[in-house]
């Protein structure tokens, strides 16, 4: 028994010492093909450390020169530039007396033109005072004329017509006519009347029948509630007047302008028709 277990000690002991070494190899390998990657990789980065300190070198070296240049470049110009201002200095002496010269020619014709503006509202004003006196005599006028306004207003508010009624305002002209339109006080219907031919208006109708336009004077007649009444040798601006309707309402008919067979007019009738 003992015999056998000191067999199977001598068999595994060569094994183990296979396994280990084996496993020693292998590490050495290992570590020596991490050796060799490293040393490579450390190789890369100081060629790459190299070739970027080269080109630092490299542009240092072309901005040095740049700078140079530029330095130099700009010495020639401030040498360049100081003679121009030397000359600009010249220039703006000569352009400042010019200018000197020009604003006193400036203010002398501005005080010409200032004193002939004063001269040209002293006119103004004078004239002005006149205007205001001839403002105050058209007041007067004015006044004047309302005056005279108001008497014939009340002269033609007594005119009577032909029948001896006492007629209303009558107009003299189609201005006048539009500005009784407008007092609605009564209807007003205008008309122009030819010879020989019957118009209506309204809701009666007249014929003219003879026009003397020298002497202004006419002959018509005036057809309602069919019966006709003439109006016979009458001048311009004459009411003539006429009842008519259920409730004989009076009517005026006015002449105010006398043509050649024909005659312009206007028929009056109360609001109440």
């Amino acid at each position: 028994m003992p015999d056998e277990q000191n067999h199977q000690s001598e068999t595994q002991s060569p094994i183990l010492r296979n396994i280990i070494l084996a496993i020693a190899v292998l590490y050495v390998v290992a570590s020596l093909f991490l050796l060799i990657d490293m040393r490579s990789r450390l190789t890369t980065v100081e060629q790459k450390q190299a070739n970027a300190q080269a080109k630092s070198e490299a542009v240092e070296k072309m901005l040095q020169e740049k700078l140079r240049l530029t330095n130099s470049q700009l010495e020639d110009s401030l040498n360049t530039l100081g003679a121009k201002v030397g000359m600009t200095q010249e220039e703006l002496a000569k352009r400042t007396a010019e200018l000197r010269r020009q604003q006193q020619a400036s203010e002398n014709r501005l005080a010409q033109e200032q004193k002939k503006a004063e001269q040209a509202i002293a006119g103004v004003s004078t004239e002005v005072g006149s205007v205001k006196t001839d403002l105050g005599g058209a007041k007067t006028d004015i006044a004047s004329t309302k005056t005279d306004l108001e008497a014939t207003k009340m002269k033609l508010e007594k005119v009577t017509g032909d029948l001896g009624v006492q007629s209303g305002l009558i107009a003299r002209n189609h201005d006048e006519l539009e500005q009784l339109k407008h007092r609605g006080d009564r209807n007003y219907f205008e008309f122009t009347l030819a010879k020989n031919k019957r118009a209506p208006v309204s809701n009666i109708s007249l014929e003219l029948k003879k026009a003397d336009a020298k002497k202004g004077r006419f002959t018509l007649n005036v057809i309602a509630d069919d019966r006709t009444i003439e109006k016979k040798d009458r001048t311009m601006n004459e009411p003539m007047q006429f009842y008519t309707g259920k409730d004989r309402t009076l009517y005026e008919v006015l002449v105010y302008q006398v043509e050649k067979d024909k005659v312009i007019g206007y028929l009056s009738t109360p609001k109440t028709q």
